[in-house]
């Protein structure tokens, strides 16, 4: 459950469909995940509307029947936000807008406003906003509500042009002047990558919110922001590593998340150059989340599409001090069994045996198995050292957990 704390938190209500493609379980799930967002951004969920539908409404997304039962909510609660699960189309954020009376947002929305905020670099600043630039471009509306006036005044407007034209023109200008920018910064920071000489490079991977950060203040004993909300940390972080005598680089990476707006993956793909580099993956799962086998999935597509997923990795099984198996009752001759009643040995011996030596199960938190952790890293960076610098092999000897 999510903590609600002392402070005045936006009202809002979630909704989404079950299609064809996404059954009920699923869209729970998301709206789970959504609601974390939501609060992540501010908000405090009031409730939860689904339909089933064949496929989203083309024009007000849900049918007019449930979109009454939205708007009757929202006016007897005094709700100002509606979200939706899946992106909406510019002409039905407008038709919604209407109908309800109140801000309309849909996921990617959503993600980028929370990007907006966690943003505290000038380089994590400027990969949000244009990421930002590229989503609001095809939703003008033709007004200055939304956007506040770069340029303009006399001489500025073309002969014709129209508001929305020059509203367009603006952002186009914009996104323009912002890859700029973020190709000048691109090129400081694979200066300062390539004057980090020859050092083993190690980098977290993962899901949002698997306790990556956590994970490198324990080994790196370094402070680096860490909070039980999504995209806690969205600026790479590198530190050097120093285990026994073997020193390497450390980098901590923005969380991935299931249907990350393509907006975000395009802008943010030159701060994952940190992962493209890598020598070694650590991929960090919450062994504790229900459907951490699906965030792993979501996790592999993206190293993927950035060509890191032949990379050698260690999957790290976090948070296992959160593990519950749900109870199963042995004469319940009607409930089957199923994965979410294994227990950790049992989820030992899955898919996960194959993994062997690379899956390690610890809790940052707790520092359980931290020992095996440091361990497996050191061979793993060992290995690496060894091959690239054969004649120093001497100076790392076995691992031992005298430090």
């Amino acid at each position: 459950m999510i903590e609600k704390k002392d402070i005045a938190l936006e009202k809002a209500v979630l909704i989404g469909v079950v299609t064809r493609e996404q059954n009920e379980d699923q869209a729970n799930e998301y709206l789970d995940e959504l609601e974390f967002l939501t609060y992540t951004a501010g908000g405090d969920v009031l409730k939860r509307f689904t339909q089933k539908m064949e496929m989203p409404n083309p024009k007000t997304f849900i049918g007019s029947g449930k979109m009454k039962d939205v708007q009757q909510f929202i006016e007897d609660h005094n709700v100002g936000t509606a979200i939706f699960d899946d992106e909406l189309s510019a002409a039905q954020e407008r038709n919604i807008s209407k109908i309800l009376g109140c801000k309309v947002l849909d996921r990617t929305n959503l993600i980028l406003d929370i990007f907006a905020q966690r943003a505290t670099t000038s380089y994590a600043r400027t990969q949000v906003e244009l990421a930002q630039c590229e989503y609001l471009l095809p939703r003008l509306k033709g007004m200055w509500t939304h956007l506040e006036r770069q340029k303009g005044g006399i001489g500025m407007r073309g002969p014709g042009e129209t508001e929305i034209e020059t509203d367009r023109r603006i952002v186009r200008d914009k996104i323009a002047l912002l890859k700029k920018k973020i190709k000048t910064i691109d090129k400081q920071m694979a200066v300062q990558r390539g004057n980090r000489g020859k050092m083993v490079r190690v980098a977290l991977v993962g899901y949002t919110n698997v306790g990556k950060s956590t994970l490198m203040n324990v080994i790196s004993k370094s402070d680096v922001f860490a909070e039980n909300k999504l995209f806690a940390t969205l600026d790479t972080t590198v530190r050097k590593v120093v285990i026994q005598n073997l020193p390497f680089l450390l980098t901590d990476t923005v969380g991935f998340i299931r249907k990350l707006p393509t907006q975000l993956v395009e802008s943010f793909k030159s701060t994952l150059d940190e992962v493209r580099e890598a020598d070694l993956l650590l991929h960090v799962v919450d062994i504790s989340h229900p459907n951490f086998e699906e965030h792993i999935e979501s996790v592999n597509k993206i190293l993927g599409e950035i060509d890191s997923a032949n990379k050698p990795t260690i999957m790290v099984f976090n948070k296992i001090d959160a593990y519950e198996a749900e109870p199963f009752d042995a004469d319940d001759l009607v409930t089957e069994r199923t994965s979410m009643h294994y227990s950790l040995e049992e989820w030992k011996k899955t898919w996960m045996n194959r993994v062997g030596k690379n899956a390690l199960f610890i809790s940052a938190i707790d520092k359980k198995n931290i020992d095996d952790f440091k361990k497996r890293v050191y061979d793993e960076v060992r290995e690496i050292h060894v091959t690239r610098f054969p004649y120093n092999s001497f100076l790392y000897p076995d691992y031992s957990e005298e430090e």
